[in-house]
């Protein structure tokens, strides 16, 4: 496969009878904003799991930063950053305990960690949170709190999904800032959203139907192609078809 950050082909995950991935095809650049659209149960959060190692896939191969993902899931956790839908921090532990032990699993110094754990906390408004216990957090707090662990490390990719979910408005502007400053440091974020608004911040997204993927390009070419004036008007007439 070519240099690309991300690349499926004819990619394929059944559950019994049931085929949440169709035999997709994509590829995302390296420093690529890659939005990952579609409508509950439509395969995006099956495709990201494969993507991640964290579920094999039934047919077809994928590559993470050069990894196969299929041959070698270990190591592609090892490279990647990974926000899930469900809130994944230790329950027992602070906020900021949470975020010591994962950059210790993740290898990183002492020193390092304190340094990432500064400039983090202090752009998603966390230092007023970092004592307190995650089960203690609004949904949107501890969602700043997972997006700051998925990047702690400084991953190379880093997997989103759904990360504004339940945020408000201010705190998902935040978001996509930190979002737009980690690829304009080279970093690729494969990202999904139920936020049509939010599709506009990307390079290029993908439209998932039924396990398929429905139309791939920028919001401009694809409004451009489909005659919409947002992407939310496209999306809608993919669905429709």
């Amino acid at each position: 496969m070519a240099d690309y950050a991300v690349v499926a082909e004819k990619l394929i995950r059944t559950f019994g009878g049931f085929r949440a991935v169709d035999g997709i095809d994509f590829a995302v650049e390296r420093g690529e904003i890659f939005g990952f659209l579609g409508a509950n149960g439509a395969g995006k959060t099956t495709t990201i799991r494969i993507l991640c190692g964290l579920l094999r896939p039934s047919g077809g191969r994928c590559e993470v930063d050069g990894i196969d993902v299929g041959a070698e899931p270990e190591k592609v956790k090892r490279r990647i950053g990974y926000m899930s839908q469900k809130f994944s921090l230790y329950e027992d532990l602070t906020v900021a305990e949470n975020f010591r032990f994962f950059g210790g699993v993740y290898g990183m110094k002492n020193g390092d960690i304190v340094q990432r754990q500064m400039e983090l906390f202090g752009r998603l408004g966390l230092e007023e949170v970092e004592d307190k216990m995650p089960g203690e957090l609004p949904l949107g707090w501890k969602q700043k709190v997972a997006l700051a662990s998925a990047v702690l490390h400084r991953p190379r990719i880093v997997f989103l999904d759904e990360p504004t979910s339940g945020v408000d408005p201010i705190s998902r502007r935040t978001f996509w800032k930190l979002i737009h400053s980690l690829a304009s440091q080279g970093t690729t974020v494969f990202v999904t959203t139920h936020y049509l608004d939010e599709a506009e911040y990307c390079d290029r997204i993908s439209i998932m139907e039924a396990g398929r993927i429905a139309a791939v390009g920028s919001p401009a070419q694809l409004k451009a192609s489909y005659g919409g004036q947002s992407v939310e008007e496209v999306f809608i007439r993919l669905l429709r078809n």
